[in-house]
């Protein structure tokens, strides 16, 4: 491209050259028309005097009797053969029969003619030396070009090789790799930059990955160990129906604690692969909220807890009922299950701000600030024994996650310190919510764990 820019830009230097030039020559040439028609018109017997006194070495002059006055060069060169008969024509270039080239003009009076020619020998060797420097440069230009682009394509791509040496380097397992980036600023400061988001996105999820995949393995192994050794210890030595009965019945505990398990992990691998399709409705959050917790109630009945629902008003929301009722679950379950006999459960529903808003409070031993960043991850227990010896995986609170998360809401822990937790779920509210029911207040109140109902 720089090539043929190049010689487009010779060849107009050329053409502009040229043109000035035959410009020039052809007013010297109609100086020399003007002058010798002056002298025929004023003092005709000088016009043989021209050449020795302006120079003029080729013109004719006719008029009505023929042929006035015609220098030597003039006939000798036959340089009457380009003109044409009639009135003046434009400056013309002719080739002599010698060869050389003549650039032959006329003017035509009332009763004279007047013609004159000039040689082109130096005016056409003035554009030929400019064309050779020209063609000749042209080479050269394009040898420069190539070396020079040769040379500055390196210096500018040379972060691109260092980019690609060292994605060489990367594979999964040493993914903590990053790209050099010289100046963030530039272009390929700004690629290297989303290669480095990409890559700290691949490192956290392949993490998360082998951490995933090691609690698994750690969790699905440890009901396993326990119905091993107590199949182990009930082979060793005989033992009475009621000892066998014990014995089954321990086993099916951990079968149960599998079977959970593995109903949680399905649910968080068929979330990730994305095969859970939602199926948003318009939910009355309190009516669902209420749903819940006639069905964990009789937990909370075994504990001797007061389970509290409070629907101050009607709240609406845009959901699929079985993510939210099974995020409720979860929540519902872990306050009963980490708070301890006699302590209270109230569930508030309620609306602010176009969100609509779902809080579990307890009065458990809460969660300390060091835990708070890491509750939701999945297999993360903030007391590991005592979560197993309550039955819990550590699943529950990162599926009640994805959950509200699924239909567009937040999940987040409230409170601080070790004085009971506060769980606030906000779900996006149902378009039609303030419209049609806030102005319209439902107070209630439902108590489980006294077994009575109040108003507020």
């Amino acid at each position: 491209m720089l090539t043929l820019i190049v010689c487009i830009f010779s060849a107009a230097i050329l053409l502009f050259v040229q043109t000035r030039l035959y410009a020039a020559l052809d007013a010297q040439l109609g100086l020399q028309i003007a002058t010798i028609g002056k002298v025929y018109r004023e003092e005709p017997d000088e016009l043989a005097d021209l050449a020795s006194e302006w120079g003029i070495t080729l013109f004719r002059v006719d008029d009505a009797g023929g042929i006035r006055q015609q220098t030597e060069a003039w006939a000798r060169e036959g340089l009457s053969s380009p003109l044409q008969p009639g009135d003046s024509a434009s400056p013309l270039s002719w080739t002599a029969p010698s060869g050389r080239r003549y650039r032959v003009h006329s003017l035509t009076g009332s009763s004279y003619r007047v013609a004159a020619a000039i040689d082109e020998t130096s005016l056409r060797d003035t554009l030929w030396t400019l064309a050779v420097i020209l063609a000749t440069g042209i080479p050269f230009a394009a040898g420069l070009a190539v070396a020079g682009g040769y040379f500055l394509a390196g210096r500018v791509l040379a972060p691109v090789g260092a980019m690609a040496q060292k994605a060489r380097e990367i594979t999964a397992e040493s993914l903590a790799k990053r790209l050099p980036v010289d100046n963030a600023r530039d272009e390929f400061g700004q690629l290297a930059t989303v290669f480095n988001d990409t890559l700290f996105r691949l490192q956290d999820a392949f993490e998360r990955l082998r951490r995933f995949a090691a609690d698994a393995s750690h969790e699905l192994r440890t009901p396993l160990t326990a119905m091993r050794s107590v199949g182990e210890v009930a082979l060793q030595s005989p033992l009475d129906a009621v000892a066998y009965r014990d014995v089954i019945g321990s086993m099916l505990e951990e079968v149960d604690r599998l079977t959970r398990l593995v109903e949680s992990l399905l649910i968080l691998t068929r979330a990730d692969s994305g095969k859970i399709h939602l199926v948003p409705e318009d939910l009355d959050l309190g009516r669902l909220a209420g749903n819940v917790i006639d069905q964990l109630h009789v937990l909370a009945d075994e504990k001797r807890q007061e389970l509290t629902l409070r629907v101050p008003i009607r709240v609406h929301a845009t959901a699929d009922a079985a993510l939210i009722r099974h995020a409720l679950m979860n929540l519902i379950h872990n306050a009963i299950k980490y708070t301890p006999n006699g302590g209270a459960i109230t569930v508030e529903v309620n609306a602010t701000a176009k969100r609509a808003v779902i809080e579990v409070r307890d009065t458990g031993p809460g969660i300390p600030i060091a835990h708070r960043d890491r509750i939701f991850d999945r297999f993360y227990r903030v007391d590991a024994s005592r979560s197993r010896e309550e039955g819990g995986v550590g699943l529950g609170l990162a599926i009640a996650r994805w959950a509200v998360e699924a239909n567009g809401g937040q999940i987040e822990l409230a409170s601080e310190g070790t004085d009971g937790s506060l769980f606030r779920v906000m779900l996006p509210a149902a378009d039609d919510s303030s419209a049609a029911d806030g102005h319209r207040r439902v107070p209630h109140e439902l108590r489980r764990g006294t077994q009575e109902a109040a108003s507020s």
